[in-house]
Parts: C-alpha cells; structure tokens; sequence
C-alpha cells in the first residue's frame, strides 16, 4: 500500500511553513504600521520605539512608528480605528485615550474602545511628577496650593493640549485640591516640559521621561509624585495624596493594540513577538534610563485594568465636571 503525507506533515518535516506550501500569506510579508496618536519624543512614543524596534527584530521585517498626534490622542485613535484589520497597522494608546477622553469628549471621540481595540501587550508605566520651574517659590504640594488660592489663576501650568495625560491630571488636581490655575496648552508635551523648564509657566504635571533632560541644575524640581504609591525612582517623595490632596491619584501607561477583526494566528503572532520583545534582555534597564517603568502585561490583565480605569474615570470626569472643558 502506497503510504501518504499530507503537505502539512511533508512541510514540518522540511521545516517550511505550511501557509507557505498553500500559497497563503505569511505574517508579516511587509512592515507593520504602528500608529502612535502622540508627540515625537514623548515618554509614549521613547517606550513604543524601544519595543517596535525589538518586534522588528523577532520579525525580521519593519516596524515603524508614525505620530499622528492631535486633539489630546483622538485624531490618531480615530484614523486607526477605520484601518484595515489585517495586523498592519496596530495602535500604541494610553490610558488617557482609551479611558478617559471618551468620558470628556463623546461627541470627537469615534471608536469604541472596547468594542474596536484588541489588547496585545501592556509596554509601560509613565511616572508622573508635580513639577514646577527651579526659582518657583514652592517646595512642597502644601505651599502651591497656599500660593494658588492666594492668587486664583494667576498661576499659570502647560500641557501637551486639551485632553492631553498633563491636562487631565492637573484639572482633577485643581478639583480635589480646590484651586484655580490657568491652562496654558502645547502642541505637544515636549514644548510644554521646555517651557516649565524656563519659568515660562509654573506648573505641569511632567512625565520622568520628559523632565530627564531639565533636572541636571534642577531647572525643573519635583514637589510630588502623582500616583497612588511612591514612585521607584524617588521613594522619599511624598505623593500628591500624601502632601495634603487625600486620594489623588494619577497614573500614565501605554500598550499596544490590534483592530478587532485581525485574524486570529495573525493576533497570535503579535501577541507573541511583543511577548518576547517586552522578555529582551536589558529592556527594563533602557526604560529605567528613560525615564520610564517596564509595564509587562498580558492581554487578559491590560483589558481588565482598562475596565477598572473607565469605571474610575467615569466617576472622576462627571464629579469634577470635567466634561465641559
């Protein structure tokens, strides 16, 4: 009896892959477009990079990442949204984004978070500082606030735009902590950080990635870590809730996503590249030297803290009224 193989068993044993014997398509046969909807140099667009640059690798095809910022992250999430679901062009989005700005801004916000984003992989954390420029006459939360309600508005704090990571945390801080500060909005957070840096405004809440180059003389001091916990790099900074704003807590992190409707191996082949990419030897020491925390999470994980992040900002927006600004 004559024996026979089937092209699936005759291609593993020759090592080939099987979708190559069918003629199918095999992922990726051309560069993957990661659509960043934020400024070049920000803490989200130095944590992408490092992790495109290491799935390029794995891939052994490009992975290049294209800002397309505006409109604190909508017009970029709202481009990538309507893309083609195929694998080639996934989104790198912030908690901001995905939970926050569809709360504040409904009628410009044009995707479902849930319902058209796929989690593949959690990259980072972006701590977040309470700064002020070096000659500011504040050294902790307590002293601002004193000044800011001795002078309501006249203060004056930068942001890389409406509904950007910097104008979100500072209105809730405005709310909790009762004060009136004025909104002074960039183009991108990069502008905004260089602008605090030369005393041209006196707040900002400031990512460590972007006020890295501003600390060397202290041109940029650090009144208070914003998150809920004391920050790695700085353990003996009080937090903004520790410094006399009970319950304040803003946290940044940034993830890659496909669109819904990728096929499921291609999904698979992300997922397991960014895997090994977030694994890659020495990736935690280039992120700490950015300013930036290793945030690896798995897709089951980064959808439930999705979740417990709209829930908690859904409560934040519509009790501090954020919806109006």
């Amino acid at each position: 009896m004559p024996i026979r193989f089937s092209a699936v068993f005759i291609a593993t044993a020759l090592g080939v892959s099987a979708s190559g014997v069918t003629g199918q398509e095999v992922f990726p046969s051309k560069p993957i477009q990661v659509i960043l909807p934020l400024q070049a140099g920000s803490a989200s667009d130095i944590a992408t990079r490092l992790v495109a640059e290491k799935m390029a690798e794995i891939f052994a095809q490009g992975v290049v990442v294209e800002n397309v910022a505006g409109a604190g992250g909508l017009v970029g999430a709202n481009r990538v949204a309507a893309a083609r679901p195929d694998g080639y062009t996934i989104a790198a989005l912030n908690n901001s984004i995905l939970t926050i700005l569809p709360h504040m801004q409904r009628a410009q916000v044009k995707f479902d978070s849930f319902g058209d984003f796929v989690p593949i992989r959690g990259l980072a954390n972006i701590p977040t500082y309470l700064g002020v420029p070096k000659e500011f006459p504040a050294s902790n939360v307590g002293e601002l606030i004193a000044i800011a309600k001795a002078k309501p508005g006249e203060l004056n704090y930068s942001s890389g735009g409406p509904g950007s990571p910097q104008h979100l945390a500072t209105e809730m801080f405005q709310v909790m902590a009762g004060v009136k500060l004025t909104h002074v909005p960039y183009k991108g957070a990069t502008a905004a950080a260089t602008d605090l840096a030369a005393g041209r405004v006196q707040v900002m809440f400031i990512a460590h990635s972007l006020a890295l180059p501003h600390l060397p003389g202290e041109r940029v001091k650090f009144l208070a870590f914003a998150g809920g916990e004391r920050s790695r790099a700085y353990p003996n900074l009080a937090t903004v809730a520790e410094s006399g704003v009970p319950g304040y807590d803003y946290a940044s992190w940034i993830s890659l996503y496909a669109l819904k409707g990728t096929p499921p191996d291609v999904l698979a082949r992300l997922r397991a590249a960014a895997t090994k990419a977030m694994a890659t030897l020495g990736l935690g020491e280039r992120f700490s030297k950015s300013g930036l925390e290793i945030w690896d999470t798995p897709p089951e994980k980064l959808a439930t803290v999705m979740r417990e992040d709209w829930a908690r900002w859904e409560k934040v927006v519509k009790s501090a009224g954020l919806g109006a600004n």
